[in-house]
């Protein structure tokens, strides 16, 4: 497929080819679905912890005699049946992440660039760096293509000045080509590659022909 290139000033520049096994192929949304799954669930922390009655804290000493006082048998107050002692079969710390296929994942992210650029929500933009490393800048270059929607810009490589000029941009992230996100790919409004990302991702994903 054949995709308009833009200046930095927003005008159309050039056009380049892209692969159109990456950038024009059926949408596979079961795929999508498990990469965001996995990404979110490798992201989660789980500490999440509860103590058992062998771990509360205080006495272990019976609250009552067994027998005689007309109440029901109790043998300590850690028991879970009382406010403050042990929970059953509560959250323990645990590790939520697993690995999903390489093949899915690359299906996924080919499917979240076509379905990007079916919706025309996908531009890409010359190579530019923010020499001045201000927000404004960058900003300035982004208004074209973007707008103040939520938007991702795809780089080639990671560029410390362009990186310290997005910090102050709460609609803005940044992917490299060969660490792209799927959810920050799936959920963005505009999808904005610096021209040598687009190409070298061509080059990395259209080997696969899948």
């Amino acid at each position: 497929m054949d995709a308009q290139v833009f200046s930095v000033e927003g005008k159309p520049k050039q056009t380049i080819s892209l692969d159109d096994a990456v950038f024009a192929r059926d949408v596979s949304e079961g795929s999508i679905y498990h990469a965001i799954r996995n990404e979110l669930a490798n992201a989660r922390l789980g500490t999440a912890s509860t103590k058992t009655r062998s771990e509360v804290r205080g006495s272990t000493r019976k609250p009552w005699r067994q027998k005689g006082t007309g109440r029901a048998r109790a043998g300590r107050r850690s028991s879970p049946v009382w406010v403050g002692g042990g929970v059953v079969f509560g959250p323990r710390p645990r590790d939520y992440g697993y690995r999903l296929p390489r093949t899915m994942k690359r299906v996924a992210m080919k499917s979240i660039l076509s379905m990007k650029v079916r919706d025309e929500a996908l531009s890409v933009v010359e190579d530019f760096t923010v020499e001045s490393g201000k927000t404004r800048d960058l900003v300035k270059i982004l208004a074209p293509l973007a707008g103040d929607n939520r938007t991702v810009l795809v780089m080639k490589d990671d560029d410390p000045m362009v990186k310290r000029a997005a910090r102050n941009v709460p609609w803005l992230r940044f992917l490299s080509y060969e660490r792209l996100r799927a959810h920050d790919l799936y959920y963005a409004e505009r999808v904005v590659f610096m021209q040598s990302a687009a190409e070298k991702l061509g080059e990395l994903y259209g080997r696969d022909k899948k």
